[in-house]
């Protein structure tokens, strides 16, 4: 086995052994070159290729650092964020920042019972923010949700369990990250972020509308398909 492979190999097992958290910071290249014996562009060759791999990520002037794992998930579809994150073995939690009840419906909707619920708060994955979520619930539609605590539970998860819709609506875009989002994020204000809106009814009535934001790193979109005639 080649320095470079043993440097991989052993970066590699530490962290998918949990030894190294995601946003643990691993050792400069400099440090590599004594603990190997090896020069300096072998060090660098093998921390590239973690790189590419998506293993760790690569920080200008910082080092390089165990990267977040990505969610994947179908772009069609209402996916439950806390199942995602538990599916590949990480403890989810819901942290609500704010509960109100609005009488405007929010944007694009028409046709509205009203009045709304609106919420505001952060998906975690482990100890780390996953996501900010604002979502607005049609009282005329769900008028359930009123009573409900969603303080611990997340409301994306209340209406897959509670609530079926008959049609759904999404806009993906990437966006800078607004300063008060990225502080619950802890990330840099105006960083890249995937941002996920999603409209849902049920026999036309309007039922929830969602407002997703993702760091850059974190989420992956996927669809499978073939050729549609």
């Amino acid at each position: 086995m080649t320095i470079e492979a043993r440097i991989r190999r052993d970066i590699e097992e530490r962290i998918r052994s949990g030894e190294w958290a995601p946003g643990t910071r691993i050792p400069f290249e400099h440090e590599l070159v004594v603990t190997y014996g090896c020069a300096r562009a072998t060090a660098n060759k093998a921390i590239s290729r973690l790189a590419r791999e998506g293993l760790i990520e690569r920080r200008r002037r910082a080092g390089s650092f165990v990267a977040h794992p990505r969610i994947r998930s179908a772009v069609i579809g209402v996916p439950d964020i806390g199942a995602l994150i538990a599916a590949r073995g990480e403890a989810y939690r819901w942290q609500l920042d704010s509960r109100a009840i609005d009488t405007d419906p929010p944007e694009d909707v028409a046709d509205s019972a009203g009045p709304w619920l609106r919420l505001c708060g952060v998906h975690h994955a482990g100890a780390d923010p996953f996501g900010w979520e604002e979502r607005w619930l049609d009282l005329g539609t769900v008028p359930e949700a009123r009573d409900v605590d969603f303080s611990a539970l997340a409301p994306g998860t209340w209406l897959l369990d509670h609530v079926p819709w008959t049609d759904a609506r999404h806009r993906i875009s990437a966006v800078p990250a607004p300063p008060a989002i990225a502080r619950h994020l802890r990330i840099a204000a105006h960083a890249a972020c995937l941002r996920i809106e999603r409209w849902t009814w049920r026999n036309g009535a309007p039922v929830t509308v969602a407002q997703q934001l993702f760091p850059g790193d974190r989420y992956d979109l996927v669809e499978d398909f073939t050729p549609r005639a």
